[in-house]
This record gives structure tokens, sequence and C-alpha cells, in this order.
């Protein structure tokens, strides 16, 4: 759905985003994920049309975005982190204007208005002033206006911007549902909500892509790092010696727990999995074994990973 290779956008001095290469498939909500300015917003602009390259091109549906515009605004449903809306028209008004605005003829922008006031919740404020709406309400007007079109992609920069832990639960659960039927491509700087949304992630730094992944395919690349979390009762000097002379351990840390167990964290040398030989060491020296885990880490710690990586990697 979105193809882009070598973009680079420059103003004057700075470099906003720099050769950039990444694709979309079709039906995939996929996660932009990048601190502040680091260029998410800029290629976002540039995908919608609203900003020339400096180089590189980048194409969706097939389309140019570049030398055929009109016909990828047709596709696209863009939905900008202001979220500019007419705060004195009603939510109706307003999307049948929006509709008539993007070309839609009087008969099918009321069957399309009637459809997206539908699926993102509007039926209840349909006949209120915009400017009367909560902040949730208005990101689904939002939301709504970026669907009206019958757009293939829809393109989110920071939908849950500014919105409390509820309205951030309600348009989650939107933007999943729209996953099922359009091309997603979401940005956001609440990495657990892009974990729970999408199915990829594309994390950009410093205006260059560093990762870009299955949220899954990006936990197997972190495998090798994740700890393993004991509970062992066994004597502690004996305890101690086996994990200084254990060659897969990189490093550990003991700390007492309840009774006789002690509170093992331990770091293995990449690539080892640590708990087959921890069962197997207990079981021969009789300790008790109360817990034994591998930690999966989050996406916020993979992209703080990454991202410190890709800082020392350049200085």
């Amino acid at each position: 759905m979105i193809e882009v290779k070598g973009l680079t956008k420059r103003f004057k001095k700075r470099t906003a985003v720099e050769d950039l290469n990444f694709t979309v498939g079709r039906g995939k909500v996929v996660g932009f994920l990048g601190p502040n300015g680091a260029g998410k917003t800029s290629t976002m602009r540039m995908l919608s049309c609203y900003m020339p390259a400096t180089s590189g091109t980048a194409r969706v549906g097939g389309y140019n975005v570049y030398t055929n515009p009109d016909e990828v605004r047709r596709k696209i449903g863009y939905m900008p982190e202001n979220n500019p809306l007419h705060v004195d028209m009603r939510v109706r008004e307003y999307l049948k204007f929006r509709a008539r605005l993007k070309g839609m003829r009087v008969q099918d922008s009321r069957r399309r208005v009637d459809y997206v006031t539908d699926v993102c919740g509007l039926g209840d404020v349909q006949r209120k002033l915009i400017g009367h709406l909560s902040k949730g309400y208005r990101q689904r007007v939002g939301l709504a206006d970026a669907l009206v079109h019958e757009p293939e992609l829809m393109i989110l920069d920071e939908p849950t911007i500014g919105l409390d832990p509820h309205q951030i639960r309600t348009v989650r659960k939107l933007i999943k549902e729209l996953g099922k039927t359009y091309t997603v491509l979401v940005s956001s700087h609440i990495l657990s909500e892009i974990e729970m949304t999408c199915d990829e992630v594309i994390i950009i730094h410093q205006g260059r892509i560093i990762e870009a992944e299955s949220v899954e395919g990006l936990h197997a690349k972190m495998s090798s790092e994740r700890q393993v979390i004991a509970e062992i009762a066994a004597p502690r000097e004996e305890l101690m010696d086996y994990l200084e002379h254990t060659g897969e351990i990189e490093h550990f840390d003991v700390q007492p727990a309840d009774g006789e167990f002690l509170n093992c964290a331990l770091t293995p040398r990449a690539g080892f999995d640590l708990r087959p030989q921890v069962f197997q060491i207990a079981r021969e020296k009789g300790w008790q074994l109360r817990e034994l885990t591998r930690t999966r880490h989050s996406l916020e710690d993979i992209f703080m990973r990454v991202t410190r990586r890709d800082e020392e990697d350049g200085f």
C-alpha cells in the first residue's frame, strides 16, 4: 500500500528525515514510533501530499505522491496531530461539508456520513456543535472526517494525544476496528498503545529508520537479552559459587526473598536460554525451585534500547 524509497526532507540547514526506505502492506496496522523531532510528522505530511520531499520517492496504492497527488489524496484519510476542526459547525453538518469538499456527490456523501457517524460512535452528538464536544469526541470527529471519502489508507498522527485513559481506550478500540477494513499508519508517543494496536512497528530516530519489524519480530530480536527470574531455596554461598562459574551467565543479581528463598535475576550471554540449566542444577542439588520465568521486554524497553544503541553507534 505504501512504498517509500530514499525519502529525504531538508529545511535549509536542518535535515528532518534522511534516506527513508520502508513498505506498508495492505490490511496492516503499522505503528510509526520516534521521539519528538524524529521526523514522524514530516514523513506523514509528505505521504499525505501536504509537503514536498527534497529527494526520494513515495507511492501510495501504486500512485506517485508527487506526480499523482489527486489520486493519492483519494486513497488517503489523513488526521493531523492538531486535528483542526470547525468548532462553530455541528458534527453532521461538518462531515457533510468535508465529504463534499473531498469531491463526493450529495447522495454518496449522505450515505458515508451515516456510515462514519455510526462507526465512530457519533450518533448521540451528531447535532451538537463541535466546540461543545469533549476532546475525546473531537478526536472521533477527526477520525470520521478522515474516513468519510472511502479511503484505502488511514494516516493518523498522534490520535490519542491529550486524551484521558478512558478516551485513549475508546480511540484504541476504534483504530483496531478500522484496521479490519483499512490499512492504518499511526504515530503515537504512548508505546503501550502501539503494542496493543499494531501488527508492525517502524522506529524512526534522528530522521532515520532504525527498525522496521512486526511487534513479535522485535520481541524475538531482543530475546537474547531477556532475563531469567528464579526463586530458589538454596545455601547462598553454594548458589553464588554456581552462578559465578557458569559461563552462560553474563550477569546476575541475588536478593533475599522470603524464608529460605533467594530471588535471582540472571542475564544470559547472547542467544542462551538459562531455564533448562537452572532447572537441572536445582534438581541435582536438591534445591527447591519456586519460580522459573523468562521476562518479556515491553515495546517501551525495546524502543529505549534501539534508540540508545543508535545514539552510541552515531557517536
